[in-house]
């Protein structure tokens, strides 16, 4: 999807817990559900 709008060199980052000790912790752990860094640029439009 970034890079459909025009983003490039796109970076995603390891996986990291986004739900630990959070109210909904135990339904994320059921699907697996991990937050993800990303890092891209938009070149510069000339």
């Amino acid at each position: 999807m970034l890079a459909e709008i025009g983003f490039v060199d796109i970076r995603i980052g390891e996986p990291y817990d986004t739900f630990g000790e959070a109210r909904g912790e135990k339904k994320a752990r059921l699907f697996d559900v991990y937050g993800f860094t990303f890092l891209a640029r938009k070149p510069e439009s000339r």
